[in-house]
């Protein structure tokens, strides 16, 4: 333990004295002052630019040779024999040249003379304009009618459309000009004279003038201003000022996945007056004034479509000083259960229909030019349903609906102020359609469940038919019956086409129909109802296409010359055939 202890003193003793010689090494060094002059910074240009490749020498050995070769040709035994065939191809058939303008001419029984025309034309200045015309009539009476029963249609219109670089804008200008006859008179013995007396015919102008705006990149998508003026041969008018515009609204401001809300929105007004009452010469007007806005936002979930949205509607009645306010429901979903075969379906929803005189003629053209007109609300209306393919080319459509509306309009026929010799007013007194010839317009409140049903076939590119069928239950608060509302309707439809030839055949069913009897002449109340008798019409129509350029039209309407009555003593024609031309061309 001591001999380490020595030895460890020793050591130490050693490394201390060359330490303290190294230092004193270390100060013996002087110091001096080095001044830098100048730093070298190169520049590019100081770099030596390489002006020759290295050339690299092979060896010989290394050197590549020539490539020389032959073919040895030997034959070869071959057991492939090419047998004749037919080369099969897809049959895309013949493509139709597509051209902007046509003129159609034909002429049928009854002496109906049939003319349309539709011309368009575009410049380079992307604009482009174009007038359409039609003009449809039956100069020759129905079977077994005593008063003129003949009609005719004349349509004319022309557009101006202007693409500028932010939005698009067109302008269209309408005319319509239609004449019919109240010759439907109720079983009465109307004498000569009486019926000599009746002034029968009945003349609708109409005139629209719409312009329309489209945008591009712009929070407003669309816009719509429309003006309509209707009048007849009885001094009856009708005014409609009506505004729509849609606009898309981002949230991007409150979430970045959200969609844009779409806001429809519609101002209207409608004003119209008779020059009287059915019942006394009083004039009888009406006015009113509609707000709609309606709020959506789509949203897809699951592979399913949704739409929620509200609608907002303000309405005025300026003749009857009644304001409404309404907050309705506009909600549908839509999403497949089996894809590509088994789709599901559904909304619940609710409007303010405004009704008009020109909506009524287009619908029932013998309502008589007295009628009160008001607004229709549409509470409620909740449906579902199913569509789909049975099969590749076998497709489906059913659905089911449940509706409430308030004061629905419904067809029923006015009654005579005379008994057939007018003992109890002068038939010079009597307008045309005082007759028992005409219809008013009753509204109540009825609540309709309908189920819904279609179908299309496919059997090739050139034949296809179809299906559609709709069942109807009416439940009304007030009413006798649902006047003139049949409870089924169907149609069978078939169409071919083929390079040359085409053809198609339709067939209307509607189920019977009831309208009122009354105990007397006006103003006599009800007595009970009458059945309209339920009808099928079978209609025909083909064709041949010349070229490209030239065709020919056959239409077989009511083939079978079924007699029956779309409205109460209404009959119609018999069978009607109507032939002729078409011209197709381009500028």
């Amino acid at each position: 333990m001591k001999k380490g202890f020595t030895l460890f003193l020793v050591c130490f003793s050693f490394l201390s004295l060359n330490a303290q010689k190294k230092d004193q090494a270390i100060d013996t060094v002087k110091t001096e002052v080095v001044n830098i002059v100048t730093k070298y910074n190169p520049k590019i240009s100081d770099a030596k630019k390489i002006n020759k490749n290295p050339k690299i020498e092979l060896l010989k050995k290394s050197e590549k040779k020539k490539l020389e070769y032959t073919i040895f040709s030997a034959p070869v035994a071959s057991t492939f024999i090419p047998k004749s065939g037919v080369v099969k191809g897809i049959d895309v058939g013949v493509k139709e040249r597509i051209y902007n303008n046509y003129l159609a001419a034909g002429f049928g029984n009854y002496t109906t003379p049939y003319l349309e025309a539709y011309l368009k034309y575009s410049t380079s200045f992307k604009n482009e304009f174009g007038f359409n015309a039609k003009y449809l009539a039956s100069l020759d009476n129905v079977s077994n009618t005593v008063l003129n029963s003949n009609f005719s249609n004349f349509n004319i219109g022309a557009f101006y459309k202007q693409e500028e670089r932010y939005f698009d804008w067109k302008v269209t200008l309408n005319s319509e000009r239609n004449l019919y006859n109240w010759y439907g008179l109720p079983d009465l013995n109307y004498t000569d004279p009486t019926i000599s007396a009746i002034n029968e015919e009945q003349v609708y102008n109409y005139f629209d003038l719409i312009g329309e705006f489209t945008f591009e990149d712009s929070y407003i998508d669309s816009g719509k201003i429309n003006i309509a003026n209707f009048t007849d041969s009885y001094k009856s008018k009708e005014t409609l000022v009506k505004f729509d515009a849609k606009l898309n609204l981002p949230l991007d401001f409150i979430g970045s996945n959200l969609n844009d809300l779409s806001l429809a929105t519609s101002i209207e007004f409608l004003q119209g007056e008779f020059k009287n009452d059915y019942s006394n010469s009083n004039s009888l007007k009406y006015g009113t004034s509609t707000i709609n806005i309606n709020p959506q936002y789509k949203i897809e979930y699951e592979g399913f479509s949704i739409k929620t949205g509200l609608k907002l509607i303000a309405s005025f009645d300026s003749e009857n000083s009644a304001n409404n306010f309404f907050i309705l429901p506009d909600i549908f979903v839509e999403g497949p259960i089996m894809d590509d075969y088994l789709n599901i379906y559904g909304g619940f929803t609710g409007d303010l229909h405004t009704n008009s005189y020109k909506n009524f003629t287009e619908e029932n053209p013998y309502v008589s030019p007295t009628l009160f007109i008001t607004q229709t609300l549409e509470k409620s209306n909740l449906f579902f349903g199913l569509k789909g393919l049975i099969i590749d080319d076998l497709s489906f459509n059913v659905k089911a609906s449940f509706k409430s509306e308030e004061d629905k309009p419904l067809f029923i026929r006015n009654n005579s102020k005379s008994d057939g010799t007018n003992t109890a007013f002068n038939s010079m007194d009597l307008n045309g359609y005082e007759y028992g010839n005409s219809f008013n317009v009753s509204y109540d409140d009825v609540k309709t469940n309908s189920l819904f049903t279609e179908l299309e076939y496919e059997y090739s590119k050139n034949l296809s038919f179809g299906l559609q069928g709709i069942y109807n239950n009416y439940k009304l608060k007030n009413a006798e019956e649902a006047w003139n509302l049949p409870s089924v309707e169907g149609s069978i439809s078939a169409k071919y086409k083929a390079t040359k030839w085409f053809a198609g055949a339709n067939i209307f069913f509607v189920s019977e129909r009831k309208d009122a009897l009354y105990s007397n002449q006006y103003p006599a109340s009800l007595s009970g109802t009458e059945s309209i008798n339920s009808f099928a019409d079978v209609n025909l129509n083909g064709g041949y296409h010349f070229n490209d350029k030239f065709s020919a039209f056959l239409k077989l309407n009511n083939v079978l010359n079924t007699k029956y009555q779309r409205f109460a003593n209404f009959n119609t024609q018999g069978a009607q055939i109507l032939g002729g031309l078409t011209y197709k061309f381009d500028f």
